[in-house]
């Protein structure tokens, strides 16, 4: 499957917004010096974005957030508009849910593609069981438990003392002496900081 595996940065100056709050302090600085416009020759004279636009840079600033591609959002979406609650509230929990989110979340890795290739790798049980789906959902009362080695648990360590104090979410329990986190509860939308407008995701896609 094509997955986007430049420079963090370049995502991030796209949107101007960044994207991925832990990432290096390379690739922050490189976003700091080159945020003020899009990529592109002609940035400078591009004229106001249109309606449409701007919807479609939301979803692709959230696509980015979250790893995803265009078939997989779109199931998302579907998903989501056929499931009770809110579009958008739903959408977004789908998207807080996924295996790789929950390991970043954790605070044991520095992004989410740290957390996916965590995951791919067989380094991640839920419930005992190993599961190596980035995009498996969790649900309340599902333990997810991390199994890799001497070494993996010593980087993830690393990752955890220098997070500790940020990104805390409510609806997980985190247990570092045992490296397992349990699903209290699912996620409310106000876990999700990132200004992120998913209405306009939502008319996006009902046009």
């Amino acid at each position: 499957m094509a997955r986007y595996t430049g420079p963090a940065w370049r995502q991030s100056r796209r949107e101007k917004l960044d994207l991925f709050p832990r990432s290096s302090v390379g690739s922050k600085s490189k976003f700091a010096e080159r945020s003020e416009l899009p990529p592109g020759m002609h940035a400078q004279t591009r004229q106001k974005q249109s309606d449409y636009g701007v919807r479609l840079r939301e979803k692709q600033k959230v696509k980015r957030i979250y790893g995803v591609l265009e078939r997989q959002f779109r199931n998302y979406y579907e998903k989501a508009s056929k499931a009770k609650g809110v579009t958008g509230t739903v959408l977004l929990t789908m998207l807080e849910c996924r295996l790789d989110n929950v390991i970043y979340r954790m605070g044991i890795v520095n992004s989410r593609r740290q957390g996916r290739q965590s995951v791919s790798h067989g380094h991640v049980n839920v419930n005992g069981r190993k599961i190596d789906v980035p995009s498996y959902q969790v649900q309340v009362g599902d333990v997810v438990t991390i199994n890799g080695s001497e070494s993996m648990r010593e980087k993830f360590k690393a990752a955890y003392e220098q997070n500790k104090d940020i990104d805390k979410v409510s609806w997980l329990e985190v247990d570092t002496a045992q490296w397992q986190a349990k699903v209290v509860k699912l996620p409310q939308r106000s876990d999700i900081q990132m200004p992120i407008q998913e209405q306009l995701i939502i008319e996006l896609y009902s046009k």
